[in-house]
């Protein structure tokens, strides 16, 4: 990607809520046909996990868990509805640290996250049961799938990013990270190029897709703000596209596993 001296950061507004086997690219579609806004080449549009995996109706309702006695061991410890824990193990290859209120796992994709990123929050009204909302099966599938879609519709090259929070290990407070990525290059490897006195870069590599998501997620915020959607407009790439796995540190390369 290219420096920019300006990238706006545009929430799409009043979209609706999402059911399972809506088309957002349709949805999307016509956010922008009311704001006045059509897609162009080199547009990145930064979608919230939860809005596609409402469409992909990853729900799962507690009320039809039975869990497990290992399930109920660790939900005694962590002080969790046992039900839950079941659907997070499920979703997980192991468990990374637990604590009162507090269950780290690694999620079958290979992210670290609180819970293997099933929600309760904004998942639907109280009156829908006990239901939770799990991640995407494959996030850079699903960007992949979007992106096809609007650029087909637009007739240009765009970018999708499927953004989520995270909390992270060494710093409070949670940021956006791109779950799924499309059209872009999640990596960036500078490594070789010189630097601003010609010495070349040794280590650097540039989690741009995390970086996007992070600033998309300043428009999406993180509570009632109902903006899923934002349009990232004013950067631009000449690397090859990358998925979002691409920024899964391989096992090997992690000094803390």
């Amino acid at each position: 990607m290219t420096s920019a001296p300006r990238i706006e950061l545009i929430g799409v507004e009043g979209l609706p809520l999402v059911a399972p086997g809506d088309n957002v690219a349709d949805l999307i579609v016509a956010g922008l046909e009311r704001a006045g806004l059509r897609l162009r080449a080199d547009d990145i549009v930064v979608v919230a996990q939860k809005i596609i995996s409402k469409a992909e109706n990853r729900f799962v309702d507690l009320a039809t868990i039975d869990p497990s006695d290992g399930a109920r061991t660790i939900a005694a410890a962590v002080d969790k509805d046992p039900r839950l824990v079941e659907v997070i193990l499920g979703e997980s290859t192991r468990i990374v640290r637990q604590a009162r209120n507090l269950l780290i796992t690694e999620h079958h994709l290979g992210f670290v996250m609180a819970n293997a990123g099933i929600d309760h929050s904004n998942v639907g009204p109280a009156d829908e049961g006990e239901r939770v909302l799990l991640l995407p099966r494959d996030p850079d599938q699903s960007a992949e799938a979007l992106r096809s879609r609007l650029s087909r519709h637009y007739d240009c090259a765009l970018g999708v990013i499927i953004n989520d929070s995270f909390g992270r290990a060494w710093r409070r407070g949670t940021v956006g990270v791109a779950l799924g990525a499309a059209g872009i290059p999640a990596l960036l490897d500078l490594r070789g190029r010189p630097d601003l006195f010609g010495r070349d870069l040794r280590v650097s590599i540039v989690g741009l897709a995390d970086e996007l998501a992070a600033a998309a997620s300043l428009v999406m915020g993180q509570a009632a703000e109902a903006m899923p959607v934002v349009l990232m407009r004013g950067g631009a790439w000449t690397q090859q596209p990358l998925p979002a796995g691409a920024l899964i540190r391989p096992a090997p390369e992690d000094l803390f596993r």
